[in-house]
């Protein structure tokens, strides 16, 4: 693979999720904030490649896989308009079909097609299997926490956006915006234990499992880089004050601190 075939890469992938558009508003605006956090995310991933001081060949290798991870997402919303899998299609093995089927990936050696083949099929899952090791298991890693990282910020203007004025919110939130959260989530997150969307009740329930999130981040560089932007206060901030969320938040905070202290990876 040459440096020009990101190039190449990235045309496809303007042209292909271009297909998508059309007379439907709310499926453009949705589609539109899926390519931005594409290009946001190819961002973060480039910047945790040369943290981990990654040759110039695993930075390009990261750079696709960033760039086709969510490609699964646009026909995804499309069809089922909405970016649930559970309610729809699992967008991450849908991407790795159209990868696939288009021969996007086929100018790429077997290893490094198989490596971004499986950094996609397990970005979105809720673990990654004990069986993956290696450059594969290194790049679903980076794309798992690049990815994260830009969820952060993309929830976090949208709930901004929600709570300065519910009435104009130009999207109806998928959970409902209760001042309650479910005691399983609380403790979930607390323990830093995985949360099924199925137990997701209400808008704070969300809140609680982005804060769980920062168990399942890979590399000390991107919890820095969530502490650096203040996006762990700014999801507490939309929690209730209470004292159990306060010692959730305390408790959080003091385990990235932690582990930023550490370099843990």
């Amino acid at each position: 693979m040459e440096s020009y075939s990101l190039d190449n890469f990235k045309r496809w992938f303007d042209s292909y999720t271009s297909r998508f558009f059309g007379a439907d508003e709310c499926i453009n605006a949705h589609l539109q904030m899926k390519q931005e956090h594409t290009g946001r995310t190819c961002k973060e991933i480039v910047v945790l490649a040369e943290q981990l001081a990654l040759d110039n060949r695993q930075k390009q290798i990261a750079e696709i896989v960033a760039l086709f991870h969510d490609v699964g997402r646009f026909p995804q919303f499309a069809e089922y308009r909405t970016f649930n899998d559970a309610r729809s299609i699992d967008h991450s093995h849908l991407g790795v079909e159209i990868l696939r089927r288009e021969g996007v990936l086929d100018v790429l050696r077997r290893e490094e097609r198989q490596w971004v083949e499986t950094a996609i099929e397990h970005h979105g899952r809720k673990l990654l299997p004990a069986n993956l090791n290696g450059q594969a298991l290194l790049f679903a890693k980076m794309i798992r926490d690049a990815d994260k990282l830009d969820i952060y910020r993309v929830v976090l203007r949208l709930y901004h956006q929600y709570r300065d004025d519910p009435a104009a919110f130009p999207w109806k939130p998928e959970l409902p915006d209760e001042p309650t959260y479910s005691a399983e989530v609380l403790d979930a997150a607390m323990n830093g234990t995985p949360v099924e969307y199925s137990m997701l009740h209400t808008l704070n329930d969300m809140m609680l499992c982005k804060l769980g999130w920062v168990h399942d981040m890979n590399f000390a560089a991107a919890l820095a880089k969530l502490r650096e932007l203040g996006f762990l206060e700014q999801v507490l901030s939309f929690l209730p004050a209470t004292p159990e969320i306060e010692r959730l938040g305390e408790k959080t905070l003091s385990y990235v601190d932690a582990r930023v202290h550490q370099g843990v990876r």
